[in-house]
């Protein structure tokens, strides 16, 4: 199943790209065995300020055809990592080719967006910066896909 993370938005180079990076090659480097991977990361930017409507027609845009499509929002579902996994192998298992996972701007997702994604995940119900959103999304499908592995990263 590859996964498409799709985040409005462009990172540059710095620390936060430096941990994105080598925990995405890590999941690849695992997730691949599993039937995971590999990720990209689509970067888009509403340069006409469009607001969350605007951003909304990008991130759709981005969207493979037919991807199971997640959105990352404080109002979705909070789950432990061990669950998460789950989820994610859940979704391999059931003949899914293509997960995008949405990362709104800095107001978030658009409502119609967000009614339209099969899952909203939540990271907590705090807000958090969409650029480090991104650093804990890469960290936890790495950990998902060590969860799967039996690998011990990650500890209970």
């Amino acid at each position: 199943m590859r996964v498409h993370v799709i985040a409005v938005g462009r990172l540059r180079a710095g620390p936060q790209k430096a941990l994105i990076d080598d925990y995405l090659t890590r999941f690849d480097r695992t997730g691949r065995a599993l039937g995971l991977g590999p990720v990209s990361v689509t970067e888009v930017d509403d340069r006409k300020g469009g607001g969350m409507a605007g951003e909304a027609v990008l991130l759709r845009r981005a969207v493979p055809d037919g991807a199971m499509i997640v959105a990352l929002d404080e109002r979705g579902r909070a789950e432990s990592s061990p669950e998460f996994a789950s989820r994610l192998a859940g979704w391999r298992d059931q003949g899914r080719s293509d997960l995008a996972i949405l990362i709104g701007g800095a107001d978030g997702i658009d409502p119609a967006l967000r009614a339209e994604a099969g899952f909203a995940l939540s990271f907590g119900r705090m807000v958090w910066p969409h650029m480090l959103v991104r650093v804990m999304l890469a960290e936890q499908l790495y950990r998902a896909a060590s969860i799967l592995a039996g690998a011990p990263y990650h500890r209970e």
